[in-house]
């Protein structure tokens, strides 16, 4: 529900996500454990001086430490990578009112590759995914994702069906090409042979 209201707006019409890619939940409890000890240290000590003033502090300790919670889940969440029948979306999020969207069509795919570095994530199994652009040879990557094995043949099994649609739609349009070329040579003979024979000179 959240990544169809947070990303529906990066897809063209017919595109659809096949995979939504967002990095480990550890790191985004990471980010959201000081804000919630604020929040919470904010309202024992209201618990500990039940008082007025201290109230109306603690009011506005409490709101700025929810803004601060949002503000560090929307940093976590909203770098993500969609994985949709036409390509990779990198989404990237750097503050209320700056996003960044970049598209790499399975077209321009050179390669994809992980990567699982530490004990860490051996353990927790998770890692690094690199695509690499066929074009100017750059890569795209997006680190700690769970999984990254099951994301790497997520992008290739939909890299695998683009390319065999586009393969099918480009022959169906050659295809179409020579039809018409075939056609027009056709009719041009059957109007060349209806051309009325000159008549004979008499003498």
């Amino acid at each position: 529900m959240l990544n169809e209201l947070f990303f529906k707006r990066h897809l063209e019409d017919d595109e659809v996500v096949r995979v939504y890619v967002h990095r480990h939940w550890l790191l985004g409890m990471k980010t959201l454990f000081w804000p919630s000890v604020s929040f919470l240290a904010s309202w024992f000590v209201l618990y500990a001086a039940p008082f007025r003033t201290v109230f109306y502090a603690v009011v506005l300790w409490s709101v700025l430490s929810v803004v601060w919670w949002c503000r560090n889940f929307l940093d976590y969440y909203l770098d993500a990578w969609l994985i949709t029948n036409h390509g990779i979306i990198d989404v990237k999020w750097y503050g209320w009112f700056h996003r960044q969207s970049k598209r790499l069509l399975y077209s321009d795919v050179q390669g994809v590759s992980y990567e699982i570095k530490g004990v860490g994530g051996t353990i927790l199994r998770y890692g690094d995914v690199s695509v690499e652009k066929v074009s100017t040879g750059g890569i795209i990557a997006l680190d700690a994702v769970p999984s990254p094995r099951l994301v790497e043949t997520a992008i290739l099994q939909n890299m695998e069906e683009y390319l065999h649609m586009k393969n099918l739609s480009d022959a169906k349009h050659v295809q179409e090409v020579l039809s018409n070329v075939i056609s027009r040579e056709l009719h041009l003979k059957q109007l060349e042979g209806m051309k009325p024979v000159p008549a004979r000179k008499q003498k």
